[in-house]
């Protein structure tokens, strides 16, 4: 399968969950909530991406760990100490904020990265590109600056290398500076040159002189309306049924779960279902036949 049965929903459908999800995510502290949304977003990706994306989840975690380990540092609030460094109170309760910090900046990463798979350029241009045309393509060519400079980079390291300039871990550490300047520069370079060629392309195309018309190939089944009612029934249920307050400073303090978590669960879980009920579906055909 090129694509899962979410990023072939139509892209309305795609970001207004990625919005709700992130939203809540970055919203709810509640522990058992943040574990619940750093699990789906987890599970999401790894379909998404296989054994591909367990680099990513790992660094997510590594992250994790870094923040909650380095929180009681900065804020020292907390009844309970562990013990004193450099005179500063180590608190239980600030290394449990910062726990909670840590898995929300994971979940919400982890998240973005499911986004890119899934709203595509073409996609948020379709979506946006007739209602804010300059700043849709803004966002879309920012958007596209990571992984295009990234590509970028292993193609001047590897050009570099062929020409007997690559930087070899046998080098001092001056040559490998230098190394790293010079391929620095020849990306610089190359980002002023192609923003110098889209802008001159644009312009050509008579980009901004009068109104345009688009062309998109997505439209709003049935099923995608069943999708909306579903993402806005369950966050509605997790809104209405509450339970998600919690607070670690000065003292923690933790709502007790309410039937507001099954309905997050739920709906954390629905581009997975969706993943592996196709997943499945697919495999008896081709036993079948």
């Amino acid at each position: 399968m090129s694509q899962d049965s979410f990023s072939r929903c139509h892209p309305a459908v795609n970001f207004l969950y990625f919005v709700t999800v992130i939203g809540f995510g970055v919203v709810i502290q509640h522990p058992a909530y943040a574990i619940a949304g750093f699990l789906g977003a987890s599970l999401y990706y790894l379909l998404l991406k296989g054994r591909q994306g367990l680099s990513f989840i790992g660094s997510m975690a590594g992250m994790l760990v870094l923040i909650t380990l380095l929180n009681p540092l900065i804020n020292t609030s907390g009844e309970h100490i562990l013990f004193r460094l450099f005179g500063r109170p180590y608190t239980l309760e600030a290394m449990a904020y910062g726990a909670a910090l840590g898995v929300i900046f994971a979940l919400t990463m982890i998240w973005f990265g499911c986004y890119s798979e899934v709203l595509t350029s073409d996609k948020f241009t379709a979506l946006f590109g007739n209602l804010i045309p300059a700043l849709s393509l803004l966002l879309v060519m920012v958007l596209r600056l990571i992984p295009s400079f990234t590509r970028k980079t292993k193609q001047i390291i590897v050009a570099r290398s062929a020409i007997g300039k690559g930087a070899d871990a046998t080098e001092s550490r001056k040559d490998q500076i230098k190394s790293g300047i010079s391929i620095v520069s020849a990306l610089t370079d190359w980002a002023l040159e192609g923003s110098i060629v889209t802008a001159d392309s644009m312009r050509a195309r008579g980009y901004g002189c009068a109104k345009r018309t688009n062309f998109h190939i997505y439209c709003f089944r049935k099923s995608d309306a069943f999708l909306v009612g579903l993402i806005a029934l369950l966050a509605a249920l997790v809104l209405a049924l509450g339970g998600t307050e919690a607070g670690f400073t000065p003292y923690f303090y933790c709502d007790y779960v309410t039937l507001g978590f099954p309905a997050y669960c739920a709906l954390l879980l629905v581009p997975s279902i969706m993943y592996l009920r196709e997943a499945i579906v697919w495999n008896n055909l081709k036993f079948e036949t």
